[in-house]
């Protein structure tokens, strides 16, 4: 069922914002100070192309006092804008019946695009 949904997903868009994603991430790891947002980029681009039967969790890493400020930056500097474009379309697609397994998807993402830095995803093929 992951892969039919996975494949449906990439029909109707995912394939073109995972597409978006990367092209973001790419642009932003040509300078010094964006690689470390290049990377939370890269890991919402994957959750785009496997969205089903994927998971987002805490990291167990120690990264400090820095997760919030670079949350607060992400947040500010395009983190909402995403994270509200998701909500959108996932409010979209929980009208229609057939959609409300992609707008969870959408819901996920949203998630996601808030607070990137100190959450990992893990992928299930």
């Amino acid at each position: 069922m992951r892969i039919i949904g996975n494949l449906l997903w990439w029909l109707f868009g995912g394939l073109e914002a995972a597409i978006g994603y990367f092209t973001g991430s790419l642009a932003l790891a040509l300078t010094i100070i964006g690689i470390p947002v290049a990377l939370q980029t890269v890991k919402i681009g994957m959750l785009c192309l496997w969205p089903f039967g994927a998971q987002v969790r805490q990291t167990s890493s120690p990264t400090g006092c820095i997760r919030i400020p670079l949350n607060i930056l992400w947040l500010v500097f395009g983190g909402l804008w995403a994270c509200l474009v998701h909500i959108l379309f996932g409010a979209l697609l929980f009208i229609t019946i057939i959609g409300i397994p992609f707008a969870k998807q959408h819901f996920k993402m949203a998630e996601l695009s808030l607070a990137p830095f100190g959450k990992e995803v893990i992928l299930q093929f």
